[in-house]
């Protein structure tokens, strides 16, 4: 049985190629087994940087539709979808408290520490 390349799905190209292969997902069969949130899921998981953009593009092309048709309440429901994904994939997941305080622009102690203002000569 011949496999189809991942690009060979609508709105996807060779870099979609590249970063499916690295996350273990050999062809568009495999994409459509597994359904975009899986799918982008384990593209995080192997390293992909999360994308909102890549994300929709993705779920736009499993339907056959060009990546700019995902609009209004569709897209406003896609992105809620993908800040889940994004937030069960991040290896280091931030407290309720950490997420609070960058919300409201206080620095994490490490992160304050890492800039160069913070620093002691």
């Amino acid at each position: 049985m011949s496999r189809s390349p991942v690009s060979s799905i609508r709105n996807l190209g060779p870099a979609m190629d590249a970063a499916c292969a690295r996350a273990g997902i050999q062809s568009a069969e495999d994409l459509r087994a597994l359904g975009p949130d899986a799918a982008y899921a384990r593209l995080i998981a192997s390293g992909t940087a999360p994308h909102f953009i890549g994300y929709y593009a993705l779920v736009m092309g499993l339907q056959g539709r060009p990546w700019n048709d995902c609009r209004g309440e569709e897209k406003t429901a896609l992105r809620k979808r993908f800040d889940a994904i994004k937030a069960a994939s991040s290896p280091n997941p931030r407290s309720e408290l950490e997420t609070i305080l960058d919300q409201i622009g206080v620095i994490a102690p490490k992160e304050k520490a890492a800039r160069p203002s913070a620093r002691r000569s």
